[in-house]
């Protein structure tokens, strides 16, 4: 079977089943495991990379009520693919081609191909997911067996966390400017993690909060998830927050429990990796309880001062961090 990924977590799937020979297309996001950035590339970004976070959200707001696109479909690619199977989604037309797209550019193949929209709203829905693509492509044993590992890896999380005496209170933070809750799964994995996020909104979309909400939910614990940013790039913009109102005031940010994690790598993928996203969240609300997990490249943790460095020095913020280890 010749398939075709819209999704850097369908990517992971296919990976996670041993199908990465029959993958024959990938989005240019999809960068996990490696192989998949050898790659042939059928979608493009037409977000400028240049773009700050207020300008992209400005940008996304625009096109979605025009009914314009975030991002290229390459059908001349995909039709040199000829694949079997594609898998996409219609969850979210910022973080993806849109699934009306897909369709019509399905149906100028010859065969025309099965499309698979995936649409998972909790943990347990990315689990489906994966079950579901073992099915499609013949390999149902190897997904119950991924899928097995993967419980028990939430079990052992949970069982450690129902020990905690104390759940801070969190907040999820999915884009910057302008501030957006998290949504979907997040919630949960926060709940499982030890944690209480009472802006999230579960099986939800994620959506804008005013500051004023932050300000007055005054969380222990805030992370920096940015839908699609890597570390670096959310670090990029980070003095965003530190110009907000009251924001020295805030009990997270009086306590250095302020964390910028890769949101593009782990929390905004519906993939296996999402129990690693859980594990990490476990580590930075209970370190004590978690103290053999390390997570490098995962999570940044910001002390005050350097969010005044990054206040200062925003034009330079790499080179002030690269001497700093990512890791919770």
């Amino acid at each position: 079977m010749r398939i075709c990924s819209l999704l850097p977590s369908s990517t992971e799937i296919v990976y996670a089943l041993g199908l990465g020979e029959q993958l024959v297309g990938v989005t240019h996001e999809c960068d996990y495991p490696e192989e998949a950035l050898r790659k042939p590339h059928i979608t493009r970004s037409l977000i400028p990379s240049s773009y700050s976070s207020a300008a992209i959200d400005q940008l996304v707001r625009e096109q979605l009520h025009d009914g314009g696109a975030l991002y290229e479909l390459r059908v001349d690619v995909l039709k040199q693919l000829k694949p079997d199977l594609i898998l996409t989604q219609r969850l979210c037309d910022v973080c993806a081609v849109s699934y009306n797209n897909v369709a019509r550019a399905a149906r100028l193949l010859n065969p025309v191909p099965n499309v698979v929209s995936l649409e998972p709203n909790r943990l347990n829905d990315i689990f489906e997911n994966i079950i579901f693509v073992g099915k499609l492509v013949g390999t149902e044993t190897t997904a119950h067996r991924v899928v097995v590992s993967l419980r028990e890896r939430v079990d052992r999380v949970v069982a450690k966390t129902r020990k905690a005496r104390q759940r801070p209170r969190v907040l999820c933070l999915e884009w910057m400017d302008p501030p957006f809750c998290a949504g979907h799964w997040i919630p949960e994995l926060v709940t499982l993690a030890g944690g209480v996020d009472e802006l999230g909104l579960l099986e939800q979309d994620s959506k804008r909060i005013s500051w004023d909400a932050v300000v007055n939910y005054n969380p222990d614990m805030i992370i920096i998830m940015c839908c699609g940013f890597s570390i670096k790039r959310t670090l990029q913009e980070i003095s965003v927050l530190q110009n907000q109102p009251s924001w020295d005031e805030l009990k997270a940010v009086k306590s250095s429990h302020v964390y910028v994690a890769d949101g593009n790598a782990y929390f905004s993928r519906p993939g296996p990796r999402i129990v690693e996203s859980l594990e990490i969240l476990a580590k930075i609300f209970h370190p004590g309880l978690f103290p053999d997990s390390f997570f490098h490249g995962a999570v940044y943790p910001l002390e005050q001062h350097e969010l005044h460095e990054l206040h200062e020095q925003k034009h330079s913020t790499l080179h002030t961090h690269k001497d700093k280890e990512f890791v919770v």
